[in-house]
C-alpha cells in the first residue's frame, strides 16, 4: 500500500439531611436570658441612645416580622438543604432524553466538514475523558500558549502504534483551555477508509490532511492539529522512541503562512510506551492494506487482551507560538523560509521531549 496522503507538515450541613440550624441569639447584659430562650430586653441608661442590633429595629422589634411569623428571606442553608441528588439525576435524565430526541428527529447541526459539536461534547469527549484523566493521567503544560480566539496550528510528535495521542491531545485542549476550544485534527486518508471509524472521525471534527482543508479551517478561526511524522512516527520501532522522524517538505508551514496563523509546537511524552512495537509483520500488513502490522510483547500473543494499552503517565506540553502573520503573502512559496521554520518547529519539539524525559520519574508514575 502506498504511503497515505498526509500533510507533512458545598456545604456539610446540607449533606447531613437535617434542616437549617437555628440561629443563635445574644443574651442581655450579664449573660442573663429568659426561660423561654428569647433574649432579655436591654434597659437603656437615662439619656443614652439605644444602639441598633442586627436583626432588630431601633424600637427593639424584629426585622421582616420574624417573631410574628411574617415573611422571611431564605438563607443559603435553606437553599442548599432544598437541593437533592435526585434533582440532579432528574436534570441529567431530562437532558439525555432531549439529546436523544434531537438525534432521532435530526434537529442538530453539522458543519461543512461533517463536524457534530453536540455529539462530540456530549458523547465522544465524555467517553475519552476517563481514559485521559484516570488511565493515562495526562498532565498538561503551557496551555496558555494556545490563543483564546482565532486560528492556530498545533504541530505535535506522533507515536504509540495506535493514534491515541491525537485523541488525548484533543481532550487536553478542550478540557484545559479557559475558552474550552476544540481541536480539529488532520488525519490520514486511511482513517476515512475504515468503516465506523470514518463516521466517528468526521463527527469528532477530524478532516483529511490536505492543505486546502487545513487552510479553510484556520481562516475560520479554528485550532487545527497536525502530526507531520504520519505513519513514520506512529509505526516506528520501540528502540527509536522519542526520536522524531522526518517532517516532510514543510507543507504545514506553508499552510500556516497563507492563513497567517501562529504555529504552536507540542511535545507528547508517554504515548511511545503504550504499545512497545518490537516487530512488524510486513507481509500481513500488505495483505490487510495497513502501513504496518505491529508486534508487541502482548499482541497478538494475548489476543484481544494484548490490545489493551499500558497505563503510562503522559505529559503534553505546548511551546511558545511561532507567529507567521508578519511575513508577506509570497513567503508561503519561499522554500528556504519553509525549511527554516519547519526545522525550528521540529527542533523545539525534540528539545522539549528530551527535557520532559529527564524530568520524568517513571514511565508509569
Amino acid at each position: 500500500m502506498a504511503d497515505a496522503k498526509v500533510i507533512p507538515f458545598d456545604d456539610d450541613r446540607s449533606r447531613s439531611g437535617g434542616g437549617a440550624r437555628p440561629a443563635r441569639r445574644r443574651t442581655g447584659a450579664g449573660g442573663s436570658g429568659r426561660g423561654d430562650g428569647s433574649a432579655a430586653p436591654v434597659s437603656a441608661l437615662p439619656g443614652a441612645q439605644v444602639p441598633e442590633q442586627p436583626g432588630l429595629l431601633s424600637d427593639g422589634s424584629p426585622e421582616n416580622g420574624e417573631a410574628d411569623g411574617g415573611p422571611r428571606e431564605p438563607g443559603p442553608d435553606a437553599v442548599d438543604a432544598g437541593r437533592s441528588p435526585a434533582g440532579g439525576w432528574e436534570r441529567r435524565i431530562a437532558g439525555g432524553l432531549a439529546f436523544l430526541r434531537r438525534r432521532v428527529t435530526g434537529d442538530y447541526d453539522v458543519d461543512e466538514f461533517g463536524y457534530d459539536r453536540e455529539l462530540t461534547d456530549q458523547v465522544l469527549m465524555s467517553a475519552l475523558r476517563p481514559l485521559a484523566d484516570k488511565y493515562f493521567r495526562v498532565e498538561v503544560k503551557g496551555i496558555e500558549n494556545i490563543p483564546s480566539d482565532g486560528g492556530a496550528l498545533i504541530v505535535a510528535n506522533h507515536s504509540g502504534t495506535l493514534p491515541l495521542d491525537g485523541l488525548m491531545l484533543q481532550v487536553a485542549v478542550h478540557d484545559n483551555h479557559p475558552a474550552e476550544r476544540h481541536l480539529r485534527l488532520l488525519a490520514a486518508d486511511l482513517v476515512f477508509h475504515l468503516p465506523v471509524v470514518n463516521e466517528l472521525a468526521r463527527k469528532a471534527g477530524h478532516t483529511l490532511a490536505c492543505a486546502e482543508d487545513a487552510q479553510r479551517l484556520l481562516e475560520m478561526g479554528e485550532i487545527v492539529g497536525v502530526m507531520p511524522e504520519g505513519f513514520k512516527g506512529i509505526g516506528k520501532p520501540f528502540g527509536e522512541r522519542y526520536k522524531l522522524q522526518r517532517f516532510g517538505r514543510g507543507g504545514f508551514v506553508s499552510t500556516a503562512l497563507r492563513a497567517g496563523a501562529p504555529i504552536v509546537p507540542c511535545s507528547i511524552v508517554g504515548a511511545e510506551e503504550i504499545y512497545p512495537m518490537i516487530g512488524n509483520a510486513k507481509t500481513l500488513a500488505r495483505l490487510l492494506g495497513f502501513p504496518y502490522f505491529p508486534i508487541t510483547p502482548t499482541f497478538p500473543w494475548l489476543g484481544p487482551l494484548g490490545a489493551l494499552p499500558l497505563p503510562t503517565k503522559w505529559t503534553i506540553q505546548f511551546g511558545e507560538p511561532i507567529p507567521t502573520d508578519g511575513y508577506p503573502p509570497e513567503a508561503a512559496e519561499d522554500p528556504m523560509l519553509m525549511f527554516n521554520l519547519t526545522d525550528q518547529v521540529r527542533e523545539q519539539i525534540q528539545h522539549t521531549l528530551y527535557k520532559l524525559l529527564v524530568q520524568r520519574r517513571s514511565v508509569f508514575f
